[in-house]
């Protein structure tokens, strides 16, 4: 490889093999710099020593190919000799002929080259703004919203918001949905797309890190500008379920007077974290996570833009393999933040590796992003599942549902998420518990041993030894018989003492104890039938008098499947 790249730079096959000899034989950058460096030597130790003691010819005409192999990413150093270049982005410098009669002093471009390789800092500029420090996804944000990509349902044509932007009639909106679905991204897109722009202004708040007073302050700045350019604000709070109660309240005045166009974003059901009159004020959009073929096109989306793409954080070009962005696309659970700074760190990974052979025809830095490099960067695949929030219900209800419909695939399925995601044993160990008695009953009373068995073999072990514990409950529950008559009779008793049918009577005199004599003389415990002494006597009763007869619990006969 290296005999060949210095065969075509135009040197001869003696003078490649020697210069290899002398480095080494393992890098052309070195056996190029030992040829330029010994042009005063013999080349060939069995040459007469009355020859001419430099016959190497001047380099071909095509020798300025050498700058193939050497890419500057910064300006040359600054000499008498070598006027500084503009801060520009990275150009490539080509290495001037060089003139073997010239004894000048001035140090040679090519070592200066050779130092600046070893320490390459890439100079970018990107116009007036140096966003190069910025995430890649928040430098490929989406400017307008036509160039969102995904939540269809709100972004078609018909839809509020597109009616909304066409009229210049923003409406105050909370957006609801998982991390990374373009929450921000479309409440910006809102404000730059809009027919007016100059009607209206974003301000943007995290309920994270501002008060109340923040916010008054941003409401009273949004007055001011209204009188003063009749220019409305569009104030964007994100996090906005972070709010108390009595922070939420202080939206509603400016909401209600026009004083600003409100727009939250949350990750957290509205219906349990905002509160209701916020709600009447605003209209909730609900934005799913985004397909494999959306995040498929925001990733390659980034990769072709040369302005604020993947290029420009690892100061080189770079391209990714179609595997590793089908990879990524993936296993990054709809997010498209995570799978665009998964993308850049690989990115950063794969340039960290380049090398002197790596160079494209025009002489600059490729990068080559693997597939490899993308599981180094993501780690294990993202799970969108948060155990204080909705998913986590959303989650358990799924795992209980499948083992009440006698999935045991779907049930260890739904086990295996939420241990993935984080989720404590014990608390799916009491679920358990908890299906034993209330689906399975007494068609298997053994399951609520089981279950009970469970938890305290979870309790002992803990995660990750546990799991598999877990999953035997699991299916034991899924695939037993299943009985809720145990389930509907306490349910029934109880919606009877709540409601006081049968006026709460209280304990008929016959059940009751007498431990003594005054309450034997008031009548407790008389005419009490003792069942072992009279096995077949059935004319006593065990409830109140107005609930004679009251069935609660109806256990089907023996032949019956129904239970």
């Amino acid at each position: 490889m290296e005999m060949e790249q210095l065969l075509s730079m135009g040197f001869s096959s003696e003078l490649a093999a020697q210069a290899l000899a002398a480095t080494g034989g393992k890098s052309t950058l070195k056996a190029t710099e030992w040829i330029l460096s010994h042009k005063s030597s013999n080349p060939n130790p069995n040459q007469n020593q009355n020859q001419n003691p430099n016959p190497y010819p001047s380099p071909p005409p095509f020798q300025p190919k050498l700058d193939r192999f050497f890419h500057l990413h910064t300006k040359l150093s600054t000499s008498p000799s070598s006027p500084e270049p503009t801060a520009t982005a990275p150009s490539i410098h080509t290495i001037p002929e060089h003139d073997p009669d010239d004894d000048s002093t001035t140090p040679s471009p090519l070592h200066n080259k050779r130092q600046k390789l070893q320490h390459p800092k890439p100079t970018i500029q990107l116009g007036k703004t140096d966003r190069t420090h910025e995430p890649l996804s928040e430098r490929m944000r989406p400017r307008t919203v036509f160039e969102v990509v995904g939540q269809e349902h709100i972004l078609c044509n018909n839809s509020l918001l597109h009616s909304a932007i066409d009229r210049n009639r923003i409406p105050s909106i909370i957006f609801w949905g998982p991390p990374g679905t373009g929450k921000t991204s479309i409440a910006k897109s809102i404000v730059n797309s809009a027919q007016d722009r100059s009607m209206y202004r974003f301000v943007s708040l995290s309920a994270v890190t501002c008060g109340v007073k923040d916010v008054r302050d941003a409401v009273e700045e949004a007055r001011k500008m209204r009188v003063k350019n009749n220019k409305r604000t569009v104030l964007f709070v994100d996090e906005v379920h972070r709010f108390n109660k009595s922070q939420q309240d202080s939206f509603l005045p400016v909401i209600e007077d026009g004083s600003i166009v409100f727009m939250g974003a949350t990750t957290e059901n509205p219906s349990f974290h905002l509160i209701t009159p916020l709600l009447s004020r605003c209209r909730v959009l609900t934005l799913n996570p985004l397909k494999p073929h959306h995040i498929e096109t925001l990733l390659k989306r980034s990769v072709n833009d040369n302005e604020k793409g993947l290029s420009q954080s690892v100061g080189m070009r770079v391209d990714v393999k179609d595997d590793a962005i089908e990879f990524l696309s993936m296993n990054c659970d709809g997010d498209a933040r995570v799978a665009l700074n998964a993308l850049e760190i690989s990115a950063t990974t794969a340039a960290a590796r380049v090398a002197d052979n790596q160079l494209e025809e025009n002489g600059s830095f490729e990068a080559v992003v693997t597939v490899d490099d993308v599981k180094e960067a993501l780690q294990c695949k993202h799970l969108a599942y948060d155990k204080a929030g909705e998913e986590h219900y959303n989650l358990i209800s799924a795992f209980h549902k499948s083992m009440r419909g006698s999935d045991a695939d779907a049930a260890i399925y739904w086990l295996a998420i939420m241990l993935e995601g984080g989720e404590e044993p014990l608390y799916i160990a009491r679920r358990l518990i908890r299906f034993a008695s209330e689906d399975v009953g007494l068609a298997d009373p053994l399951a609520l041993n089981q279950a009970v068995a469970c938890y305290q073999a979870c309790h002992f072990l803990g995660m990750p030894e546990c799991n598999v514990i877990l999953a035997q409950c699991a299916a034991y529950l899924a695939l037993a018989p299943k009985s809720i008559s145990v389930y509907r009779a306490i349910g029934a008793a109880q919606k009877v003492v709540r409601e006081s049918v049968g006026q709460n009577e209280g304990v008929p005199l016959h059940l009751r104890n007498a431990p003594t004599k005054l309450m034997k003389e008031l009548g407790y415990g008389k005419d009490y039938i003792y069942p072992p002494d009279n096995p077949s006597s059935s004319t006593q009763s065990y409830l109140p008098p107005s609930l004679l007869g009251y069935k609660f619990f109806d256990w089907p006969d023996q032949n019956s499947t129904q239970q």
